[in-house]
């Protein structure tokens, strides 16, 4: 190879050699006989000029490289996929071994496992692998996969050929079911609509083909109880409605059984997350007479945007006779026959607030109120001295749902209203001294201050989570029926919203006693939840008992496991483990079940499971190469030329790059600089001498 190294700048030259051909050319056109002495003398002093030598180069072979990527994610392990691989990786090592005793030529294993719920990045980590190799020595790369990736525009081009080899079989087929829209959000009690349809894939179609006939089963489940049994047509969309009957996270399951021959079942069944929330939660307050607690229920109730309170002060009773006359008196009329006969039912919660029997409410109007509450109503009563009185709301029809009796005593001294040890246990009072003022003395007396009327109740039932004096009971709370009653014995709560003795966390517990009577999900009693993170699910219990039975853990592939509760806080166990499977695991522990989605319900790798070339034809076309069915039997590997078609019957190719690495380089003057001086002088002069005859 000659190489040239210029003496002077190439600008240079070229300008010197311009001048040489335009003196030539005056010397032609005079008639000089040695014009071409003159341009040849001129052309070797620009030759000595640009310094030729001669370039001598040592080299070393390197052996081109081949990429062999196998894709382990989730869906090219079922069906005897993993077997496949496992013949196809044991047949290219072998070939790729013996090709490489016979040609320079070495492979590189590429393992790429699914990325969650990004699914198989498998050209993602071919380019990966290629870029920390020099393009020139890449011999081509072969793709063990079953074709469903999901970053198919990662890579549209690569420098040698490529070859995919699928798994799978091209008669195989799979049914999923497929949701198509469904609400973020739902009104409880209202009825919305989901959209989804059962679909049969099979081998060779698109991600998003449907074909299949006749009619699939669909259970679908809310929250672990099955509310629905269909059977819906296969391959057509269909709309169903679903009514959400709690408030907060609500999981709808959606599933349809397995059918004998398709490929997996872990895509039968879609989960759909909605929150449900109360389109008005309507609170209905009667308040017996005017004091200073009455605000307080009011402040509470109307700072809550989702509540609509409808409040009614009894300001002249009956009984009361001061001779004004009606006319002259602006007061609303109490309507007892509308609120309490025709629209009752449409409250969340009755609450009654020092309030007596005045012959305001006919007996029949409690009556309707108790059987309110069995049906599933909510009432609260808040009392002193009229609790305990002649007139308590004790002697009407409310006495067959009240889980308390008065005993007539009502106990006027200052006291601090404690939490029982069953108190402590459930969620309407549970912590409640961490929501205090100031911490509670060494000798147990509560951080909050001090109130001073307590009507005499015995506890018949129910669960007594507050105590007054001699622990006697202060907050009772019972289930009667569908329905929710509560009762606090005592109307000298606002002291603590007034500040007195330092006050107490008065908005806290009304809060949550409004709340857990509305029947809001995350102040049950009796509950099981769980939550992920990280791939690790930690499930909770809340129970009043003092004891839970262990966990039981279903996973996705129908794996069970048993795990121990541990008690974390009164009334609260938790037990953890890592969600390895990505899926629906079923939880139960006693009577109470749920569920826990980790990652998405049918993970990305099971949304279409079919083995597809589809996606990988593309690039495998661009770089000359070929797609093949392992089944149809590992195809033979040569080595061809760079640039050639790579692949034929019964075989692949890859590419000889005749890769090298120069490890010296020598340069051989063609010439001394003197002898190509002489040279041309010498030329020169023989033109001056011919000129000169």
């Amino acid at each position: 190879m000659i190489a040239f190294d210029p003496v002077l700048p190439l600008v240079l030259i070229a300008v010197l050699a311009a001048l040489s051909f335009l003196a030539a050319a005056v010397a032609l056109w005079r008639g000089l006989p040695g014009w071409w002495l003159r341009l040849l003398g001129a052309g070797v002093a620009l030759a000595a000029l640009l310094n030729p030598s001669w370039r001598q180069e040592d080299r070393a072979s390197l052996p081109s490289i081949a990429l062999v990527v196998v894709d382990e994610s989730a869906s090219n392990r079922i069906a005897g996929r993993d077997e496949q691989v496992a013949e196809a990786m044991e047949a290219l090592e072998s070939r790729l071994a013996r090709l490489g005793e016979i040609a320079p030529l070495r492979h590189r294993i590429i393992r790429v496992p699914d990325a969650g719920e990004d699914g198989t990045l498998l050209l993602g980590a071919l380019g990966t692998a290629a870029a920390e190799l020099s393009p020139d020595r890449l011999a081509g790369a072969i793709l063990v996969t079953d074709g469903r990736i999901h970053d198919a525009d990662a890579l549209t081009e690569f420098p040698a050929p490529v070859h995919v080899l699928l798994t799978g079989t091209e008669q195989e087929w799979d049914r999923r079911v497929v949701v198509e829209t469904a609400p973020a959000f739902a009104i409880v009690g209202e009825p919305v609509r989901l959209s989804l349809r059962i679909e049969d894939v099979h081998a060779g179609e698109d991600a998003g083909a449907r074909t299949g006939a006749g009619l699939a089963d669909l259970t679908i489940s809310l929250n672990g109880e099955v509310i629905e049994d269909i059977s819906v047509p296969v391959g057509r969309a269909v709309t169903l409605p679903v009514t959400l009957g709690r408030a907060g996270e609500n999981v709808l399951e959606i599933s349809t059984p397995g059918t004998e021959g398709e490929l997996t079942e872990r895509n039968n069944s879609a989960i759909v997350a909605m929150n449900g929330v109360r389109d008005r939660l309507r609170v209905l307050l009667v308040s017996g007479e005017p004091y200073a607690g009455e605000r307080t229920w009011r402040n509470i109730l109307k700072s809550d945007s989702a509540v609509d309170l409808v409040h009614f002060t009894i300001l002249r009773p009956p009984d009361k006779q001061d001779f004004v006359p009606v006319f002259e008196l602006s007061l609303i009329a109490f309507p007892t026959q509308e609120l309490f006969m025709e629209k009752v039912d449409e409250f969340d919660l009755i609450i009654f607030d020092r309030y007596e029997r005045r012959g305001i409410l006919p007996p029949a109007y409690f009556a309707n109120i108790a059987r309110y509450v069995r049906d599933g109503g909510a009432l609260l009563i808040t009392g002193g001295d009229e609790f305990a009185g002649p007139d308590s709301l004790f002697r009407t029809a409310l006495r067959d749902v009240l889980p308390v009796v008065p005993t007539a005593r009502v106990i006027e001294e200052g006291f601090h209203p404690r939490v029982s040890e069953l108190g402590a246990r459930h969620p309407v009072t549970e912590a409640l001294a961490d929501h205090a003022p100031r911490p509670a003395a060494e000798d147990g007396t509560p951080g909050w201050g001090r109130w001073f009327r307590l009507a005499e109740v015995e506890a018949e039932r129910g669960q007594t989570v507050m105590q007054g004096p001699d622990e006697r009971p202060l907050l009772v709370l019972d289930r009667v029926g569908k329905g929710r009653i509560a009762m606090l014995a005592s109307d000298h709560a606002w002291l603590w919203s007034r500040g007195y003795e330092g006050g107490g966390p008065h908005l806290e517990l009304l809060r949550r006693l409004a709340h857990w009577m509305m029947g809001e999900p995350e102040l049950e009693e009796e509950a099981l939840t769980a939550s992920t993170d990280a791939g690790e699910v930690t499930v909770t219990r809340r129970s009043l008992a003092s004891t839970v039975p262990p966990l039981r853990a279903e996973a996705p592939d129908g794996t069970v496991t048993e795990l121990a509760m541990t008690e974390v806080s009164p009334g609260r166990f938790q037990a953890r483990f890592a969600g390895g499977e990505t899926g629906v695991w079923r939880l139960g522990n006693g009577d109470l079940t749920g569920i826990a989605v980790v990652g998405p319900a049918a993970p990305r790798e099971y949304e279409n499971p079919v083995a597809t070339g589809e996606m990988l034809r593309p690039l495998a076309d661009a770089t000359r190469g070929a797609v093949r069915w392992i089944e149809a039997g590992i195809p033979d590997l040569r080595m061809v030329s760079e640039g050639r078609t790579a692949a034929g019957r019964g075989w692949i190719g890859l590419a000889d790059r005749e890769a090298y690495q120069l490890r010296d380089i020598r340069l051989v003057p063609l010439a001394p600089g003197w002898l190509m001086l002489l040279l041309a002088a010498g030329m020169i002069v023989a033109a001056w001498r011919i000129e000169g005859r």
